[in-house]
């Protein structure tokens, strides 16, 4: 008798098959204190997947050799306050005139700082001296700080650029003058004798009078004067420059108009009743 274990072996691998199945349907033991055992998290059933590294940026190109680093903006310098230049000599301009006496001068760092600078600088250069008022406007200003007197001089120095403000053109203001650009300021200004507030930010304000008016008032008038008053001497106060001998602050008398001629017909002319 023949005997075959090939349905033996069949029967054996499906019983196998079978139990596998269970067991993977069969939920976790239980944990020792009775409790079933937690579910896996994703973390658990999916490895993490390391993020892709950020691309290093490249460093910027060094400049090449001799080029020159872009500069640095300076800082802007904080507007003085009034107690630090009111009063103080070193913001004060002394203008001792041929018209007799001393006119001082509080300048205005707060507002017009270049141009004060350029004043105080010009003054101390001894620029100034002996200067003439070349162009006065009775009621209007006096002008000066051109030594050739034309009204088309001025220093070596370069123009400035405007520093316009709201300082008013009150009597005894002090701006400086221009030609037709608005950055063309040098060495001439001019003091106002009466207020014109059309010229208010249209010509940069750097100072006001606050002694020795009535030394103004008297410059000779004109455009250009006959005589022309001057500053026989400008200063900084700090400086303590004295005044100059009341004999150089007079100015020369005008002359005075020729006697008409005397003709002999005149003189034979008859004697009216």
């Amino acid at each position: 008798m023949t005997i075959t274990f090939r349905p033996l072996i069949l029967s054996a691998m499906a019983l196998g098959l079978a139990v596998s199945a269970v067991a993977q349907e069969a939920p976790p033991a239980p944990s020792p204190d009775g409790t079933p055992a937690p579910a896996p998290t994703e973390s658990e059933t999916i490895p993490p997947i390391d993020p892709a590294p950020a691309p290093t940026p490249a460093p910027a190109p060094a400049p090449a050799q001799g080029d020159a680093a872009p500069a640095a903006e300076a800082p802007t310098a904080p507007a003085m306050t009034p107690d630090q230049y009111i009063g103080n000599p070193e913001y004060m301009l002394n203008l001792d005139l041929s018209t007799g006496g001393r006119v001082v001068i509080q300048l205005y760092p707060n507002v017009a700082p270049q141009h004060v600078e350029r004043v105080k600088q010009l003054a101390r250069a001894g620029f100034y001296d002996g200067v003439k008022f070349h162009r006065v406007i009775d009621g209007f200003m006096a002008q000066t700080g051109d030594p050739t007197a034309t009204g088309q001089g001025g220093s070596q120095l370069p123009d400035l650029k405007a520093e316009f403000n709201p300082m008013p053109h009150l009597r005894g203001t002090v701006s400086m003058a221009r030609a037709e650009s608005e950055d063309s300021a040098n060495s001439q200004f001019f003091i106002m004798l009466q207020p014109r507030f059309a010229l208010d930010r249209h010509y940069t304000v750097f100072g006001r009078v606050v002694s020795g008016m009535q030394y103004v008032d008297t410059i000779h008038k004109g455009e250009p004067p006959a005589v022309m008053s001057r500053m026989v001497q400008a200063s900084v106060a700090a400086d303590n420059r004295p005044m100059p001998p009341a004999l150089m602050l007079t100015d020369p008398a005008p002359a005075s108009a020729p006697a008409a001629e005397i003709t002999p017909d005149q003189l034979n002319a008859p004697i009216g009743r």
